[in-house]
């Protein structure tokens, strides 16, 4: 019974042992209980080593066996490269375990679409806003300046007392205009100065009013006021470069008490026009002398602004306008004089430049084009004096029209004719005193673009009539 107890024993502990070195080289052990889990295996492997260890390590009389250690050692080797690879092989799992599935790219794609999105609306909304923004500040700005550019107020004429200093700047008398309440903006009007290169404004008092536009008060400004205050005047009448005696009894009765008939009958009146010659003789000299004039005052109206006194005389007011006119003329007389012609004259040729050029150097041409059809004796054959032969205001003249039986229709007769068509402006006037010296016999005008068009032959004069006349009418017909 002892024997069979001991070999029982010797039995387990050999079983157990084989158990042990089989689960050291990483065999499975046929264990139902214990193979039902990994844990439970490593539990039921930790007990038996345990048990292992007190059973063998418990007898110290037991004389190691070289072959078992041998087999220990092997044992352990191998149990340290089976670690090893387990250490390898969750390593494995792990880099495998970092990198990211399809799925989980494809979903990281979709949200960075879906920022993208995003950030593309925030732009668009953005960038939209700021050229909504733009376009309301454009829109604001475009009628800001075109208000500036209108009268302060149509409908006030009542005037006030305006004061410019000596070597005031543009930018000063803008803002000095603005807070007198004349114009709109200072800035517009400063602007407005530099473009239309207003840069001789003159000091002194000035008496303007809201209804004034801005070329009305640029030429108030150019002119120059008076060295002192003087009474506020009940109006202002602004005569336009190049209007003639009909148009000035126009805006004479349109802006004053005067009615335009009692104009144009003081404009025939022979004792008021040899007054007038009294008081300015060298002006008026060679006007007394032509003959077949329609208005002896022709040309002699300078175009101004001028003021408006009720209690003042119809040939009071008529008398401004002939002194401003000998005032403007006076420094040029000299220049008359050695040129060998007449102030008529010169009134004359620089009413027709006054309408026919716009620039200053096209009208310098024109001057020299009309000296040099006088001196070959051609008749100037200028539109200007049809119409005003007619006495009619169009834009076309017809071969018709050509005919009309008129002293002043310079298509027939040549020379300078009569007399000024309309009041020049002064510098009309340094344009028939300065002309550029050139050839030319014809010029015509592209009314669509205000260029002139200089030939010295009639073939070429032609060309251009056909360019720039007859096909500007063909496509306005169209």
């Amino acid at each position: 019974m002892a024997e069979d107890n001991q070999n029982n024993q010797d039995h387990s502990n050999a079983s157990f042992k084989d158990q042990v070195l089989r689960s050291l080289r990483g065999e499975e052990i046929e264990n139902d209980d214990s193979a039902s889990s990994e844990h439970n295996a490593q539990n039921v492997s930790q007990h038996n080593e345990a048990e292992y260890n007190r059973t063998y390590h418990s007898q110290p009389d037991t004389q190691e066996d070289p072959i078992k250690r041998d087999e220990m050692e092997s044992v352990g080797s191998r149990s340290a490269e089976h670690q090893t690879r387990r250490s390898d092989s969750l390593e494995e799992q792990s880099e495998l375990g970092s990198t990211r599935s399809p799925k989980e790219d494809n979903s990281d794609k979709r949200i960075r679409k879906k920022e993208d999105r995003i950030v593309s609306r925030i732009v668009l909304i953005v960038a939209s806003v700021l050229l909504l923004v733009i376009a309301i500040f454009g829109f604001t700005f475009y009628k800001y300046v075109n208000a500036g550019l209108q009268p302060l107020d149509q409908k006030d004429s009542k005037l006030v007392q305006v004061h410019i200093p000596e070597d005031s700047s543009n930018k000063k008398i803008a803002n000095i205009l603005e807070d007198s309440k004349v114009i709109k903006s200072g800035m517009v009007f400063n602007y407005y100065a530099k473009f239309k290169n207003l840069t001789d404004f003159q000091a002194g008092y000035y008496q303007m009013s809201p209804d004034m536009t801005l070329d009305e008060i640029g030429a108030l400004l150019r002119e120059g006021g008076t060295a002192e205050p003087t009474q506020l005047a009940d109006g202002k009448v602004t005569i336009p470069e190049g209007f003639d005696i009909d148009k000035i009894g126009d805006a004479i009765e349109k802006n004053t008490n005067f009615k335009k008939d009692q104009f144009i009958e003081l404009m025939k009146d022979q004792a008021f026009f040899d007054t007038m010659k009294e008081k300015y003789p060298e002006l008026l000299t060679s006007a007394a002398e032509a003959k077949d004039v329609r208005y002896r005052f022709e040309g002699y109206l300078f175009p101004a602004t001028y003021d408006y006194y009720k209690e003042a005389k119809l040939e009071d007011f008529v008398d401004q306008m002939i002194a401003k006119s000998n005032s403007v003329i006076e420094p040029f007389i000299p220049m008359v004089h050695a040129k060998g012609m007449t102030i008529q004259q010169v009134l004359t040729l620089a009413s027709l430049v006054e309408k026919e050029g716009v620039k200053e150097e096209d009208r310098k041409k024109i001057a020299q084009v009309f000296f040099n059809r006088i001196a070959a004796n051609m008749p100037l054959q200028s539109d200007i004096s049809i119409l005003y032969a007619l006495g009619e205001h169009k834009e076309l003249v017809t071969y018709k029209d050509l005919e009309v039986d008129s002293p002043y229709n310079l298509y027939k007769n040549t020379g300078y004719g009569p007399g000024p068509f309309d009041s020049p402006s002064e510098q009309a006037i340094n344009a028939v005193l300065n002309p550029v010296p050139n050839n030319y016999l014809y010029f015509v005008a592209d009314i669509s673009t205000g260029n002139v068009y200089f030939a010295e032959t009639y073939e070429q004069h032609q060309e251009y009539v056909e360019q720039y006349v007859n096909k500007t009418e063909t496509e306005k017909s169209e």
